[in-house]
């Protein structure tokens, strides 16, 4: 396996984007919808609203996971960051995951004026929480029926990590 590289992501990477989400292993842990169009990821990439901040990691030069971190812009809230994470199932154990939440953690910690990341995830995605819990987030609570997957509704964590707490 090649060293991994996290980088911000380009315009070009709209394809193996659009791979990555139509995964079903990927999309039914995220929010993302099945399906998704090469037009959609094309569109996202060209139109990035302010405070998001969009890395890719790679093997060998070829795309294997995704973190968008936004920056909240609420002026009340401006001190917390969000974020969505996927890795692609035939490269997951293998570090990628964690490169992505430490290039995240070091824009969030030393970059921004970030103190609070925030996140939601499903609370039988016991691989996501573990590696959320190694970087130091904690479970703040329990949203039950949180999103549609599979034809069922599904409960939630939300979880949180503070900078110098």
């Amino acid at each position: 396996m090649g060293e991994i590289i996290v980088r911000h992501v380009e315009t070009s990477d709209a394809p193996a984007l659009q791979r990555l989400y139509a995964h079903p292993e990927v999309y039914r842990d995220t929010l993302q919808l099945p399906l998704p169009s090469l037009t959609h990821w094309q569109q996202r990439l060209a139109d990035a609203k302010p405070g998001l901040h969009n890395l890719v990691a790679c093997i060998d030069e070829q795309v294997v996971g995704q973190i968008v971190i936004e920056l909240n812009q609420s002026l009340r809230r401006r001190h917390v960051a969000t974020f969505g994470i996927g890795v692609d199932p035939a490269q997951q154990g293998k570090g990628i995951g964690g490169a992505l939440m430490s290039a995240m953690i070091e824009l969030c910690d030393n970059w921004t004026a970030i103190q609070r990341i925030e996140l939601t995830v499903f609370t039988d995605n016991q691989g996501a929480i573990a590696l959320y819990k190694k970087f130091g987030f904690e479970i703040e609570g329990t949203s039950r029926h949180f999103a549609m997957r599979d034809g069922k509704l599904v409960d939630a964590y939300h979880m949180a990590r503070f900078h110098g707490v």
